[in-house]
């Protein structure tokens, strides 16, 4: 392991114009030769868009092919990617709502989804006024891939928990505006927590709910990160408060909000999603179901 850490390590030094050649043979050998899990991409982009021409999807399956290797070759760069390649590389758009969020006093809740390059976001941690930030992540079954990937998300000062944990510490540390959360929010829970689905992309989504009780017990900005790839190589995240109708939050309200404002950022740029994720395959389990959407 510690001669693939080094390889790794070693690679992810090379310049991205040279590490963006990796990415066009892999994106050659998934897409012309392999076929990485073509039907469900296929599948996911048709029922999504179902508005949309056969070439339309076939245009965007491509793209998508073109990103999700960009992704792969991005991803490993992280390991050694430096503060001001990586704040070059990715603008933080809105910066200002997280400055009211501390002037309020209220600890940040950021909900991102599976949108490119959602990895390079780490360098906020210098960015934001709040001194501690806490990118949330899964466990994963490698614990090589769960080590590096936790160091990758540690750089820049950010403090990373994992995602059973990250609930019961928000709820135990002081609401005092010095803390933000990044979630990946359009995470699909496994089958035996699937509890509420609703209508997102023309389907019946299971969705990840833990946040939503945050947001109905705990007086919180919620944030909502929308990402734009620019340019190969350089991206934009926009971030834009999500707030109650009400005085607060009601049950599932900010996660409706949440997948609403990612199905309008997701019409916008459609390739850039990770469409290879099996999201939908436990529409059966969702017990209670809420098609009316915000």
């Amino acid at each position: 392991m510690n001669f693939l850490i080094k390889i790794l390590y070693f690679i992810s030094k090379l310049p991205l114009k040279v590490l963006y050649i990796f990415s066009d043979v892999m994106f050659f050998l998934n897409y012309y030769l392999v076929g990485y899990r073509k039907n469900v991409i296929t599948q996911n982009l048709q029922k999504s868009f179902p508005e949309k021409s056969e070439e339309e999807i076939r245009i965007i399956r491509k793209k998508f092919y073109l990103n999700f290797s960009d992704y792969l070759v991005e991803t490993i760069k992280s390991f050694s990617i430096s503060e001001t390649e990586a704040r070059v590389r990715m603008q933080h758009i809105n910066q200002d709502v997280f400055h009211e969020a501390k002037a309020e006093g209220k600890n940040v809740i950021m909900l991102a989804g599976h949108v490119f390059n959602w990895e390079w976001m780490n360098a906020f941690a210098r960015v934001i006024p709040q001194k501690h930030c806490h990118p949330v992540y899964r466990k994963v079954n490698s614990d090589f891939w769960e080590n590096q990937m936790k160091k990758v998300r540690n750089k820049f000062g950010n403090e990373a928990l994992e995602a059973n944990e990250v609930i019961m510490n928000i709820f135990r540390s002081k609401n005092d505006g010095e803390s933000a959360y990044m979630f990946v929010a359009d995470q699909t829970p496994h089958v035996a927590h699937v509890n509420y689905g609703l209508d997102f992309l023309h389907q019946r989504t299971p969705a990840f709910i833990g946040y939503d009780k945050l947001a109905t017990r705990m007086d919180l900005a919620f944030i909502y990160c929308e990402m734009k790839k620019v340019k190969r190589g350089y991206y934009q995240v926009n971030y834009r408060r999500i707030y109650p109708d009400g005085e607060k939050f009601t049950e599932h309200e900010v996660v409706k909000k949440f997948h609403h404002l990612l199905e309008n950022t997701l019409h916008k740029n459609p390739d850039n999603y990770l469409w290879s994720h099996r999201k939908w395959k436990y529409q059966s389990a969702i017990k209670t179901f809420d098609g009316d959407k915000k």
